[in-house]
């Protein structure tokens, strides 16, 4: 735990008490705040309460008294419209703030020298958050990963010199830290997403920036219009701007030259490292996350042999293109976590013939967004609520039959697979749905399809994730 020591003997409200608002209650309270919780859930009170966390409905509270407001990053601060708790924190001129503002004023006032790495976007946070620390741990450094990924950031260990901070941030949480200041600060990416918190796609935008207006150094994918206007916008104010690309050749940052992490300085180009034969790492869409994780280490001053030592190591993250078990040339990989088209596209594109199961609770839209990925498909596998509308899309393009299960599903396209005599093939689950029709979420899913895939006789499980 990070103990809040900046709000010693500070009047501190907190709202949002689940594991994260939990967290953060505890660490204001072992800094010596005098905090006061509450949530809208009686049962996440009580909960709280039961842990030592002092609560009180903040709708009587003297509000001129608080010294700070900490909000849960899942309540709306502006939109659809504020929380009854913002507009009583904003009547008595009191600041909201979240948990990685905590760490951000925790970090300044005790190793503000201790290396830390900030990712936002919208696509690949997760996997960039991951491989980043885990180069930077492969490399022998004291790296602590947390935030919108694992670990709440105060449940991390304590910030000191040469300690490094690998940090994922949702837009909701940096909307909640006006003085975060990486060492580091990665945006990715951006599409139209979380407008109803937002409102608009510019200020969804504006608030992603802000992360990276706030770093040392900012490392900005460049492949959309909206970073590319961020990264220019950061280089005209004076801001040390690092800009990756996955598919633009710059003559200045980092780019993809197909699975080559190219270094381009004044249109000099120098090879930094490779991600062939790294299946952890397939994918466009993964050269992007690699670049930045690339950027990053480089900057807190990792060699290129130390980073390459990483990459080829890296296990990946489970539910996302989790390569689980192989059998003789078929590959079985688990993307449970594409619950929709667009998030299914990634995978698609990264193999050449697949035998697909998709389907579950199906999304707006469908899978007619995936239509230019049909001819890799051998043959689809259809489960859940959405296999009469998959059917109809599909046609007569891509064979397919309706599984019904997901354990049905696997059993057949693995025998199916194992006919196949073009090469090497995959079996993926990609649903392209979300998973409520059959499983509790994405997660339950994906280990479902694990345990049905090693269930089968001379399967070789591949290891690693965590």
């Amino acid at each position: 735990m990070i103990p809040a020591q900046a709000f010693a003997n500070k009047k501190v409200a907190l709202f949002g008490l689940g594991g994260s608002g939990r967290a953060t209650a505890h660490a204001l309270k072992e800094g010596g705040a005098d905090v006061l919780a509450w949530d809208d859930n009686p049962e996440s009170v009580v909960k709280a309460a039961e842990t030592g966390i002092p609560t009180g409905d903040l709708r009587g509270a003297d509000w001129s008294g608080f010294a700070s407001f900490v909000l849960s990053p899942g309540v709306p601060l502006t939109h659809p419209k504020p929380h009854w708790t913002v507009e009583l924190a904003r009547g008595a001129g009191v600041e909201i703030i979240g948990d990685i503002e905590l760490f951000a004023r925790e970090r300044t006032a005790r190793a503000p020298e201790a290396p830390f790495i900030a990712i936002t976007g919208t696509n690949g946070k997760s996997t960039t958050t991951a491989l980043t620390a885990h180069i930077l741990s492969d490399a022998g450094r004291d790296t602590q990963m947390g935030g919108n990924i694992g670990r709440a950031v105060m449940t991390l260990d304590p910030p000191q010199p040469g300690r490094h901070y690998v940090v994922e941030c949702s837009s909701y949480q940096i909307e909640l830290a006006p003085s975060v200041n990486p060492t580091a600060g990665m945006l990715l990416n951006l599409t139209p997403d979380h407008l109803d918190r937002h409102g608009t796609m510019q200020h969804y935008a504006s608030i992603k920036e802000r992360l990276v207006a706030g770093s040392e150094t900012a490392i900005v994918g460049v492949d959309d219009v909206f970073c590319a206007q961020i990264a220019d916008r950061l280089e005209r104010a004076g801001k040390d701007v690092i800009r990756i690309s996955k598919r633009l050749p710059l003559t200045d940052g980092l780019f993809a030259d197909g699975t080559n992490m190219m270094q381009a300085d004044h249109g000099r180009f120098s090879r930094i490292a490779t991600l062939e034969d790294i299946g952890s790492l397939r994918g466009q869409h993964n050269a992007q996350n690699a670049l930045a994780a690339v950027a990053a280490c480089m900057k807190v001053g990792l060699s290129p042999r130390d980073i390459q030592s990483g990459l080829d190591s890296f296990p990946g993250l489970a539910h996302r293109m989790e390569q689980v078990a192989r059998k003789d040339s078929v590959l079985f990989v688990n993307d449970s976590k594409a619950t929709n088209a667009d998030a299914a596209a990634p995978a698609l594109s990264s193999f050449a013939r697949i035998y697909w199961i998709a389907g579950g609770l199906p999304k707006e839209g469908g899978i007619e967004p995936l239509r230019s990925f049909f001819p890799r498909i051998a043959k689809a596998y259809l489960i859940g609520e959405a296999a009469p509308g998959f059917s109809a899309t599909l046609g007569e393009t891509v064979p397919y039959e309706i599984s019904g299960t997901l354990d049905s599903a696997v059993e057949h396209a693995a025998a199916d697979a194992a006919r196949d005599e073009s090469g090497e093939v995959v079996v993926l689950l990609s649903p392209a749905c979300a998973s409520f029709d059959q499983f509790k979420n994405f997660e339950v899913r994906g280990d479902a399809f694990r345990a049905a895939v090693n269930a089968i006789s001379g399967m070789q499980p591949i290891g690693g994730i965590r």
